[in-house]
């Protein structure tokens, strides 16, 4: 039956004549069964997003269904944390979307002077490309030495590559160009050193980080912060998920604080939206003010 049914599908999608309503049961009872056993909960996400990684995930295991995955990962820890790469996926890069990082520097940066401490959440911060990004920024700018990084994400897979902040050596190029685009002012490759086939970033950038796993989708806030990155996550997330994500970012953010959005994400129609002002609308950066 496995084998008439790869035959007739398309790359990351399942067969020609597979039965869109029954798909849709399966998937529900997949991460169901995902949450109550595990506790990562993805029963919110965006369902067109969710079901692409499944069957990117089936495809990688030779398999025919949802069920058989679902099978798999109920009883295979290891299969888990498989899917869970696939499902916690973003794509990254340092400095990415350079024009971001020179409104912070231009914009932001002089309020955070103003600050004697600096609280900076990153959510869902995947393998870290950001987070070295935004502490190379405060390190030029004089306030690393007196911030808080908290670097999180629900995979603890890419916390740990996070924190061991080596990075694919072949990137280095592209890094480098979006560094000098965002108004980088010194040598990039003063950052990091070849090492273990890649680049090893000096552990200063990362002396006053905490990485660490947290779900937001069903833990609570943690602290009070300045800055809470979060871009380019809750694309995945459907409406209600959304909401519930800006409610804990309005609770964690102090009045004044700064929140990050990605470029196709924004707070229009949520619920907060009359709580911030626009800082910056190209760049998606908000201020909290009520």
């Amino acid at each position: 039956m496995a084998v008439s049914l790869k035959a007739n599908r398309s790359l990351n999608g399942p067969p020609v004549s597979y039965d869109a309503e029954l798909e849709r049961v399966e998937i529900e009872l997949l991460l169901e069964g995902i949450f109550r056993h595990y506790g990562f909960d993805f029963r919110s996400y965006a369902y067109a997003s969710i079901r692409r990684r499944l069957w990117k995930r089936i495809d990688a295991e030779h398999l025919s269904s949802v069920s058989e995955l679902q099978a798999l990962v109920l009883h295979d820890t290891s299969a888990m944390e498989r899917l869970l790469l696939d499902l916690s996926i973003s794509v990254t890069a340092m400095f990415r979307d350079p024009g971001f990082y020179q409104v912070f520097r231009s914009e932001v940066i002089p309020l955070l002077r103003t600050y004697p401490f600096i609280r900076i959440w990153h959510a869902g911060c995947s393998t870290g490309e950001e987070v070295y990004s935004t502490a190379i920024v405060l390190e030029e700018e004089g306030l690393l030495d007196r911030t808080r990084i908290y670097a999180t994400d629900v995979n603890d897979a890419v916390l740990q590559q996070a924190r061991s902040g080596i990075f694919p050596l072949n990137r280095m190029q592209e890094y480098t160009e979006n560094y000098i685009k965002a108004g980088g002012k010194r040598s990039f490759s003063e950052y990091y050193t070849a090492k273990y086939d890649g680049a090893l970033f000096s552990p200063a950038l990362t002396r006053n980080t905490v990485f660490s796993q947290h779900n937001l989708v069903t833990d609570q806030s943690f602290s009070e912060f300045t800055v809470i990155f979060c871009r380019n996550v809750l694309i995945y997330f459907d409406r209600n998920l959304q909401n519930r994500v800006h409610a804990l970012f309005y609770e964690s953010l102090v009045m004044f604080g700064i929140l990050a959005l990605g470029s196709k994400e924004s707070l229009r129609f949520s619920e907060y939206e009359s709580c911030y002002e626009k800082l910056n609308t190209r760049e998606k950066l908000y201020r909290k003010v009520r």
